[in-house]
C-alpha cells in the first residue's frame, strides 16, 4: 500500500495541456487521461485543488499584442479558463470523483463563486475543487492564481503539469539540445536566470509564503501519483 508524501496539492495545468495534439480546443481523450490520473491521487486520500489556464482557447496577451484593450482580453482569457474547467469536472464526475468548481467572477448558474473557506470544506469533504476565471482581475497569470490558491487553502505543494517537456532547463530542449535539465532550483535563482517557469508574481508570491513547485510532464500517465508519492521526477523548486 503506497503512502502520498503530500495532504494537500494544488495542480496547475496549462490549458494547452488540454488540447492534446490536435493543439487548440478541449481534447476528450486528454480529460479522460488527466482524470484517471487525478484519481489516483484521490483514492490515496490526498486533497487536490486545481487551476487550470485558458491558452487552448484564448489568450489575452495575445489579444492585447493586436491592439484589443488588455483588461478585456485578460477578462475573455478567464472566461476560456471557465470553459476548460467544466470540461475537468465533466472528466473527474463521469468517474466518480466528487468535483466543484469556484469562479473567481460569479457566473451562478454555471459555477459557485470563490469562497476561501468554502473551497477548504470541500477539499476537507475530498471533493476536487477546480479554481476557475483566474483571480478575477485583469494583468494576473493562472500561474498567479495557482500561487495565490495555494497559499490561502495552505496547500503543501503546487504541482506544474507540462505537455511538452519534464522538467526546467537551462534553455528550450525542443530547439537547443545541449540544453541542461535542472534536478533542484531555488525561486531566486529561477528569477535571475530568466528561466520563464511562471511568471515574477506567482513565483514571488511563493518564494515569500515558502511553497515548493514541481514542475514534470503530465503526457506520461501516473506521472502525478509519482510525484504525489514522493518519487524524484522534474524538477523541483523551492526556498530562496
Amino acid at each position: 500500500m503506497t503512502t502520498a508524501k503530500y495532504r494537500r496539492i494544488v495542480l496547475k495545468l496549462s490549458g494547452e495541456a488540454l488540447s492534446g495534439d490536435q493543439g487548440n480546443g478541449i481534447d476528450p481523450k486528454v480529460i479522460r487521461s488527466i482524470a484517471r490520473q487525478v484519481k489516483e491521487v484521490v483514492d490515496l486520500g490526498v486533497e487536490v485543488a486545481i487551476v487550470v489556464g485558458g491558452g487552448n482557447i484564448w489568450r489575452g496577451k495575445v489579444g492585447s499584442e493586436v491592439g484589443m484593450d488588455r483588461a478585456s482580453a485578460d477578462y475573455m482569457g478567464m472566461l476560456a479558463t471557465v470553459m476548460n474547467s467544466l470540461a475537468l469536472q465533466d472528466g473527474l464526475e463521469t468517474i466518480g470523483i466528487p468535483t466543484r468548481v469556484q469562479t473567481s467572477i460569479e457566473m451562478r448558474q454555471v459555477a459557485e463563486p470563490y469562497i476561501r473557506r468554502k473551497a477548504i470544506r470541500h477539499l476537507e469533504k475530498k471533493r476536487v475543487v477546480i479554481f476557475a476565471a483566474g483571480t478575477g482581475n485583469p494583468y494576473f497569470s493562472t500561474d498567479t492564481t495557482a500561487a495565490l490558491r495555494a497559499a490561502e487553502i495552505e496547500a503543501e505543494v503546487i504541482l506544474m503539469a507540462k505537455n511538452n517537456v519534464d522538467g526546467v532547463y537551462s534553455d528550450d530542449p525542443l530547439i537547443n539540445k545541449d540544453a541542461v535539465k535542472y534536478d533542484t532550483l531555488s525561486y531566486m535563482d529561477m528569477l535571475n536566470e530568466g528561466l520563464g517557469v511562471m511568471d515574477s508574481t506567482a513565483s514571488s508570491l511563493c518564494m515569500d509564503n515558502n511553497i515548493p513547485l514541481i514542475v514534470f510532464s503530465i503526457t506520461e500517465e501516473g506521472n502525478i501519483l509519482k510525484v504525489v508519492e514522493g518519487e524524484t521526477i522534474g524538477t523541483t523548486i523551492r526556498g530562496k
